[in-house]
């Protein structure tokens, strides 16, 4: 009976006989499920921007369509106020909109990091803002006569929309997803003028149909991106799937 050669196997790169082979855990593995879980993650966090974008927005427009001296002149802050029945709507919409920016911020970070730290502070901003309700007309420097609280609520407010806006142009300079891209910067294109259009009014005009409806449009705007950008970054083309 000829001899059999003996079992050769491999242990960490020596040749050693009758000894069961052992595979080392490779790092591309654990790299793909780490991949994995930040895909499942983002895609979760982008399909709840758009939910609570949508939800927030349908709450505030039901409070100020609500109070019916707020159709089309006044700021949308105040259908916040204390004194009004929807206050509360309101503020549940204020902190859906707020959710909203942070989750998109998660959404978007493997695109812009700076977009994410915008959009988290925005968010922050948003939940302070839909937290402290401004007094009865939501009274502004430099025409009317202010509290702490109406400068600590229409600061949050503006800085909000600030960071939203900038998130716009980080997000629109640098998704390589063309629609992403030109979403983004036609939306920046659009909102960065009424931001400007509505500071200079506060300051010139003051309270009235003018600032009430930029800020309108500008919100409605802001929310429009906020949901189309989660949604195409909610799709499964938006993350390729990696190899383990």
């Amino acid at each position: 009976m000829p001899e059999l050669p003996p079992v050769m196997t491999t242990v960490r790169g020596k040749a050693t006989p009758n000894h069961r082979v052992v595979q080392p855990r490779g790092t591309a593995q654990i790299r793909w499920r780490v991949a994995e879980i930040r895909t499942v993650t983002s895609r979760a966090a982008a399909i709840f921007a758009a939910l609570c974008t949508l939800a927030g927005a349908v709450a505030v427009a039901t409070a100020v369509v609500a109070t019916r001296r707020l159709w089309f002149g006044g700021y949308v802050s105040e259908a916040g106020v204390s004194a009004q029945p929807h206050a509360s709507t309101y503020r549940l919409g204020m902190l859906g909109l707020a959710a909203g920016l942070v989750l998109l911020g998660v959404a978007v970070a493997r695109i812009s990091r700076a977009a994410a730290v915008l959009l988290a502070a925005g968010g922050v901003l948003g939940t302070v803002s839909g937290s402290v309700s401004c007094t009865a007309g939501c009274p502004l420097p430099p025409f009317d006569r202010t509290s702490v609280a109406d400068l600590v609520h229409g600061g949050a407010s503006a800085l909000a929309v600030a960071a939203c806006t900038l998130a716009m142009l980080a997000v629109g300079r640098a998704a390589t997803d063309r629609g992403t891209r030109s979403l983004s910067l036609a939306a920046f294109a659009l909102v960065a003028p009424l931001v400007a259009l509505e500071g200079l009014g506060m300051l010139t005009v003051g309270r009235g149909y003018v600032t009430g409806l930029i800020e309108r449009a500008t919100l409605v705007a802001s929310s429009a991106w906020i949901i189309a950008v989660a949604l195409r970054q909610a799709r499964p083309q938006a993350w390729p799937q990696a190899r383990p």
